[in-house]
């Protein structure tokens, strides 16, 4: 199958504050992880809107990455275009893992510009939830299926 690009996105849930909080140094940040990806930006741009949450997008000559981060929700959303069959952009979302620290996290990932294939266009989609995340979710199961908490 031939494809043109490749569309990764990412969504964090329940992230480290400090790295949501602090715009002046998340762009050189994100330029650094670029630059461990090979991936020289062309153009940067970054701002705070109007409800308080940031906005960056980096263009590179053969793609781009925007990332949206919510303080208040501590939350992360990104999503990275690259326009190579071979372009890996799970390594960029790895170490944006690593910058912001989510308890969750959930990828979606679709292949572009196919031409050809008679497969649907569905995402193939991955959430990973934190260890300490997944037990508490477990307990709360085990004490619903037991009739719920008890009550004075």
């Amino acid at each position: 199958m031939k494809i043109i690009s490749r569309h990764l996105a990412l969504d964090m849930y329940k992230c480290k504050l400090a790295p949501l909080q602090d715009l002046e140094n998340l762009l050189p940040e994100l330029q650094g992880i670029l630059a461990e990806a090979d991936i020289a930006p062309l153009s940067s741009s970054s701002s705070i809107m109007p409800d308080k949450h940031l906005a960056i997008a980096l263009l590179f000559e053969a793609g781009h990455i925007t990332i949206h981060a919510f303080p208040e929700l501590k939350y992360v959303s990104a999503d990275a275009f690259l326009c190579q069959e071979a372009a890996a952009p799970e390594k960029l979302f790895s170490s944006l893992i690593k910058l912001f620290k989510p308890e969750k996290h959930k990828t979606t990932q679709l292949k572009r510009g196919d031409f050809g294939s008679n497969k649907d266009m569905k995402p193939k989609t991955r959430t990973r939830v934190a260890p300490l995340r997944r037990i508490h979710n477990t307990g709360s199961k085990v004490i619903n299926l037991l009739g719920g908490k008890k009550k004075d």
